[in-house]
C-alpha cells in the first residue's frame, strides 16, 4: 500500500521532452491530421480577431472617422457597395465571420480529438499486448488495480493532453503572442501601457505553479487512499459483514473523505486566487486602455479593438490551472505507461525455434532448481522451491506428485507450461528444451485442468473453444458430449450461446469443472496436467467428473497434483516431494509398504482405518 501511495505522489512535470518524443511514435502515423490541426491555427486566430475589426469599421463609419495607416486597406476591403446599407453589410460580414469561426473551431476540435483517440487506441493496444506477454511472476508483485489503471485511466489522461493539454496550450501561447504583436503594430504606445501588468502576472503564475503542484499531489494521494480503502472493503465484504465491521470501515472512510475534501479546498483556493488575479489584471488593463485611449484622443474603433483583443489575450490565463493540471497528470501517466512498456519480458520465444517435431508426449526434468526470487546466492539456506528435481515421464504414462503444502507440486506445472523460467537445469518435452520452443506451441501441447476453473465472459461455446479459429462448433459439441455435459448445455436458455456471467457464477463448481474438461479435450494436447481437478467437486457431480477424467486420460501423458492420496493409487508412478526435493517414487502399494513420507501422509489422512493402504479397490480414479 505504501509503495502504491508513493507512486501516486510522483505527479510528474508539466512538460517532459523525453516522454513527448516517445509518444510521437504513436502520433506520427497520423501526422497529416496533426498538420491539418496546426494549419488551422492561423485562420482561427484571424477569424477570432475579425469581429472586433468589423465593429471598429462600423464605429468609424458612424463617427465619420477614416481609417489611416497600414490598416486602411482592410477598411476599404470590407466597405459596403454604394447601393447597400453599410450597417446591414457589416452585420452580414460579422455573421459570416462568426459562422466561419464556429465551423473552423468544430473542424479543429474534431481533428484534434480524432488524432488523440487514434494514437491512444494504438497505445492502449500496445499496453494490453505487453500485459499479455509478461510472465506470471510480474503479476505476483504488481497489483491488478494498477495494471487496469495503466490501460484505462492513464491512457485517457494522455489522450486528454491532445484535446485539452499541450495542443490547447501551444495554441493559446501562439494566440497571446499574436495578439500582443498585432496590438503593438496598431499603437505601440498604447500597447506598452496595456501589457505593463504582464510581469506581475508572470510572477503570480510562477508562485501558483509551485503551490498548486503540492495541492494536486495531496489530492492525488488522498484519492488513492480512498480507492484502496473501497477496493479492500468490497473485496472483503463477506468478512466485513460477518464480523460487523461496517461502522469501523465507515469511520475510516469518513476520515479519508474529509481529508480529500480539505486537500481539494486548498487546490480550489489557489485556483480561485489565480482566477481573481487574472480578472483584476484584466480590469486594470481595460481601465488603462480607456484612460490612455481617451487622453490620446484615440478613435472609438481603436479603443474597442484594444478592449476586445485584450480580453481574448487574458482568456487563456483563466484556464491556466486546468491546463497545468492536465499536463502534469498526463506526463505522470505517460511515465507510468512507458515504465510498464519497458518492463523486461523475462520469458521470450527463441529467435530461431526448431521445426515442430513429431509429438509423442514425453516429459523430462533434468536437475531443475527454481526460486521465485531469482538466483539465490546460498544453495543450502536460500529460498529454493525446487532443489535438483529430476524425473522422466514416458509417452502415455500417468504420474502424480504429492507432498505437503509448499513442497513444490504446483510449481512443477508452472515450470512445465513455462509460466516461470527454471533457475537452473532444463525441462524437455519430446527431447526438446522448452526454452527452444515457442510458448504458443508448448502450451498447445500441454492442456491444463486447474482446481479453480476460470470462465470468461461470452458464450459457453466460446469458453470451450477459447477463441481458437481452428476449433469448429462440431468439435466443441463432440467434446461436450464426451465429458457428458452436452445435455446440461442444451437445457440452458440459449444452449451453447448462453452467456456466462462474470467468473461463471451461473454454473456450479462441478459444471465449471466439466466445461474445463471439454476445453482440455477440444484443445487436442498430448500432455494433460491435472491440478487438484476434483478437490472442490460435490458428491453428486463427482461420478460425471470421474468419467470425464478417464476420457481425458486416454492416450495422453498425464501429470496430476493431488492431496487425496487414495485417489491416485492406480497411477503408473507417484513422486513424493518434500521441501522441494524428490524423496520417494513408486506405485501406491510400494510407497505405503516402504513406510516413508508417503506412508506417513497416507496415515495422516486415513488414520488406522486402512492399514494396508489399499482403500476401496472398486473406486474409480480421481484426481
Amino acid at each position: 500500500m505504501s509503495e502504491f501511495l508513493h507512486e501516486e505522489e510522483a505527479i510528474g512535470k508539466a512538460y517532459d521532452l523525453r516522454l513527448l518524443r516517445r509518444l510521437w511514435r504513436y502520433v506520427s502515423p497520423y501526422r497529416w491530421q496533426v498538420l491539418g490541426t496546426i494549419s488551422l491555427v492561423v485562420p482561427i486566430f484571424v477569424i477570432e480577431l475579425a469581429p472586433a475589426w468589423v465593429i471598429k469599421t462600423a464605429l468609424e463609419q458612424a463617427t465619420g472617422t477614416a481609417a489611416e495607416g497600414a490598416t486602411a486597406w482592410i477598411a476599404e476591403l470590407i466597405r459596403a457597395p454604394e447601393s447597400v446599407n453599410p450597417y446591414l453589410w457589416l452585420g452580414g460580414i460579422y455573421l459570416i465571420v462568426a459562422l466561419s469561426g464556429s465551423g473552423l473551431q468544430l473542424l479543429n476540435m474534431v481533428l484534434m480529438v480524432t488524432t488523440g483517440q487514434s494514437a491512444m487506441k494504438d497505445l492502449r493496444r500496445d499496453v494490453f499486448a505487453k500485459i499479455q506477454r509478461l510472465h506470471l511472476g510480474f503479476f505476483d508483485s504488481y497489483p491488478v488495480g494498477r495494471i487496469v489503471t495503466r490501460a484505462t485511466n492513464d491512457v485517457e489522461n494522455v489522450a486528454e493532453m491532445f484535446s485539452a493539454g499541450i495542443v490547447a496550450l501551444v495554441t493559446d501561447v501562439i494566440k497571446m503572442v499574436g495578439i500582443a504583436v498585432v496590438l503593438y503594430l496598431l499603437d505601440p504606445e498604447l500597447a506598452l501601457f496595456t501589457f505593463a501588468v504582464i510581469p506581475v502576472l508572470a510572477v503570480a503564475a510562477i508562485v501558483f505553479r509551485f503551490k498548486v503542484r503540492e495541492a494536486f499531489r495531496a489530492v492525488r494521494v488522498r484519492i488513492a487512499r480512498i480507492n484502496a480503502h473501497i477496493q479492500e472493503s468490497v473485496t472483503g465484504m463477506k468478512v466485513v459483514q460477518l464480523f460487523t465491521r461496517e461502522e469501523r470501515n465507515l469511520r475510516d472512510f469518513e476520515e479519508m473523505n474529509a481529508s480529500h475534501r480539505d486537500a481539494w479546498k486548498k487546490s480550489i483556493h489557489y485556483d480561485a486566487l489565480l482566477f481573481a488575479s487574472v480578472e483584476a489584471a484584466q480590469g486594470v488593463t481595460l481601465g488603462v486602455i480607456i484612460w490612455f485611449g481617451t487622453v490620446d484622443v484615440a478613435d472609438a474603433g481603436l479603443v474597442y479593438v484594444f478592449i476586445d483583443w485584450t480580453r481574448r489575450f487574458f482568456m487563456p490565463l483563466r484556464d491556466l490551472s486546468q491546463k497545468y493540471s492536465v499536463m502534469q497528470s498526463s506526463m505522470a501517466s505517460t511515465e507510468r505507461i512507458l515504465e510498464l512498456l519497458d518492463t523486461d519480458e523475462a520469458i521470450r520465444d527463441p529467435a530461431t525455434p526448431p521445426e515442430p517435431a513429431a509429438t509423442r508426449g514425453s516429459v523430462e526434468f533434468e536437475g531443475v532448481w527454481f526460486s521465485y526470487a531469482g538466483e539465490p546466492g546460498d544453495d543450502e539456506h536460500a529460498d529454493w522451491v525446487l532443489r535438483d528435481v529430476s524425473f522422466r515421464v514416458e509417452p502415455g504414462d500417468r504420474v502424480a506428485f504429492v507432498g505437503a503444502t509448499g513442497a513444490g507440486k504446483t510449481t512443477i506445472i508452472k515450470l512445465l507450461t513455462r509460466l516461470y523460467e527454471v533457475t537452473r537445469g532444463r525441462i524437455l518435452v519430446d527431447g526438446v528444451d522448452i526454452r527452444e520452443m515457442r510458448q504458443q506451441e508448448l502450451r498447445r501441447r500441454v492442456a491444463t485442468v486447474l482446481q479453480d476453473v476460470f470462465l470468461f465472459s461470452g458464450s459457453v461455446a466460446d469458453n470451450i473453444a477459447l477463441g481458437r479459429k481452428d476449433v469448429t462448433r462440431e468439435a466443441v459439441e463432440r467434446a461436450a458430449e464426451a465429458v457428458e455435459i452436452d445435455r446440461f448445455i442444451r437445457e440452458l436458455p440459449d444452449g451453447y450461446e448462453t452467456e456466462v456471467r462474470e467468473r461463471g457464477t451461473n454454473f456450479s463448481s462441478g459444471q465449471r469443472q466439466l466445461l474445463s474438461f471439454a476445453r482440455a479435450l477440444v484443445h487436442g494436447a498430448d500432455i494433460l496436467v491435472l491440478d487438484e481437478a476434483t478437490s472442490s467437486i460435490d458428491t453428486e457431480t463427482e461420478a460425471l467428473v470421474q468419467r470425464g477424467i478417464h476420457l481425458l486420460l486416454e492416450g495422453r501423458t498425464a501429470i496430476a497434483i493431488a492431496h487425496r492420496l487414495s485417489t491416485i493409487r492406480d497411477m503408473d508412478r507417484i513422486y513424493v516431494l518434500h521441501r522441494g526435493r524428490l524423496v520417494e517414487s513408486g506405485r501406491h502399494d510400494e510407497l505405503v509398504a516402504a513406510g516413508g513420507i508417503y506412508h506417513r501422509l497416507y496415515r495422516l489422512q486415513y488414520g488406522a482405518g486402512d492399514p494396508d493402504g489399499r482403500g476401496d479397490e472398486s473406486a474409480p480414479i480421481s484426481i
